[in-house]
């Protein structure tokens, strides 16, 4: 039975996350970007302007928190193991080339990031417990009269989450505890179940209270430890960038452990691990983004354009030429263990593992964070608003299962999931275009913005 329901899932896995959906994803954000006008490119320094510099101010709208702390929480979710150990793991099959085409999911990843906040910030909604809520499944509710899609879409949320904002996130800091300090997985797990309940069980609030702190600290402390490596290895850097774009268009020949790759390698892990790491189209981030306190949508959408921008174009670049300038790509390893050799070759003494490890542990907490509010919003979807507090505790248990447990079957599962999760949402957002270029054309012909 369960041999069957691997074989299973793995054909729907290859669907979800190989060529079909990966087209999809990116022929709507090129399309998103045609129809925009290219707004991520046009708007991106009032996006910077907009989030770094109203980071302590309210949006002047209804919301249960600031504009900042709802971006904050969504990269707390983006930002996580994917970051690291994804793409370590799109260099190490897809060569160098992989990183083109990283930035490529990215730049298009902003538009439609962008567009599905918009849309979702239109259709959100104040729940029974007066929480604000919103996301694809009230789009698809509310904009197309499709509530039974919009509940799908709210299931795969709620089931997804346990898996890859969950238990992947427990048991990759147990495992980088255990392989660094040889800290008892157990003792991770209790640890972490303790911290997550002091956070979660305080609703989005409390989530948004520490994230506001945490996300900005785990990001800075890695890219900190990651520009010293290329400062250090800055004479290396032409060379990388030659690398990456010599293996977009011509592949890559094989060198030391490294097998060798294809272009057609390169683009689908680069664009698969991207899109993997910023969720751009999987209808995840309008969710916490829907809770801010914002006087117009696209207002909002800018921050998305942000969101991505740190994910991809900041975070995941470091680590790719950290990795490029060590010249650790073609040592023959792979994930989290490619990017602590590559960082560990660069720093000097135990400064390397250090980075590694504890960005690893950062970034996989606030993802077991952010995605508690995700999976909650699903079920309150589908629920009501009671089903909120029995949903976080549900929570806390799988953080320990997670943490102890090699449930590789269930993670498997969950990824399939989290996947699928985009074609509710795609659909919801393609059908909503005209709405999203009016909402962008009433706000930017508005005086002052």
């Amino acid at each position: 039975m369960t041999q069957t329901l691997q074989q299973l899932n793995s054909a729907i896995n290859g669907l979800v996350w190989g060529w079909p959906m990966i087209v999809l994803l990116m022929g709507t954000g090129l399309l998103l970007t045609i129809l925009t006008g290219a707004v991520q490119f046009r708007r991106l320094g009032f996006a910077l302007q907009e989030v770094l510099g109203k980071i302590t101010r309210r949006g002047g709208g209804k919301g249960d928190v600031r504009p900042f702390q709802a971006v904050a929480t969504a990269l707390a979710s983006t930002v996580g193991v994917g970051n690291i150990a994804g793409v370590a793991t799109a260099i190490a099959i897809g060569g160098p080339g992989a990183v083109f085409w990283l930035w490529a999911s990215g730049l298009f990843g902003m538009a439609t990031k962008y567009a599905e906040i918009v849309i979702a910030m239109h259709y959100r909604e104040t729940d029974a417990a007066g929480t604000m809520r919103g996301g694809a499944m009230y789009i698809l509710k509310k904009g197309l009269g499709w509530p039974w899609l919009g509940s799908a879409f709210a299931l795969l949320t709620s089931l997804a989450a346990f898996g890859i904002g969950n238990m992947v996130q427990a048991n990759s800091v147990a495992d980088a505890l255990k392989a660094t300090f040889s800290v008892p997985t157990w003792l991770t797990g209790l640890v972490l179940v303790a911290l997550t309940a002091v956070v979660i069980l305080g609703g989005i609030k409390s989530i948004a209270r520490v994230t506001q702190w945490l996300v900005p600290f785990m990001a800075v402390f890695y890219l900190i430890g990651a520009v010293i490596v290329l400062v250090l290895y800055a004479g290396k850097l032409p060379h990388a960038f030659g690398l990456i774009f010599e293996g977009a268009f011509s592949g890559t020949a094989a060198v030391g452990g490294f097998a060798g790759s294809t272009i057609m390698m390169a683009l689908r892990y680069g664009i698969a691990r991207g899109l993997f790491s910023n969720e751009a189209g999987l209808g995840s981030a309008p969710m916490v983004h829907c809770s801010a306190d914002t006087d117009h949508p696209v207002r909002q959408g800018m921050y998305g354009v942000f969101e991505v921008f740190v994910d991809t174009l900041l975070i995941c670049t470091a680590t790719a030429l950290v990795i490029l300038t060590t010249d650790t790509w073609s040592s023959g390893l792979t994930g989290a263990a490619l990017s602590a050799k590559a960082f560990e070759t660069g720093l000097p003494g135990t400064f390397g593992s250090i980075v590694v490890t504890g960005g690893l542990m950062l970034f996989a907490f606030s993802t077991l964070l952010g995605w508690s509010f995700y999976g909650e919003t699903g079920i309150v979807y589908l629920l009501g608003a009671k089903a909120a507090m029995p949903y976080r505790v549900a929570w806390l248990v799988f953080v320990y299962l997670g943490a102890t447990g090699s449930l590789h079957l269930i993670w498997d599962i969950a990824d399939t999931l989290n996947g699928l999760m985009a074609i509710p949402n795609l659909i919801g957002l393609l059908a909503s275009i005209p709405l999203l270029l009016r909402l962008q054309k009433e706000f930017f012909n508005r005086s002052p913005n």
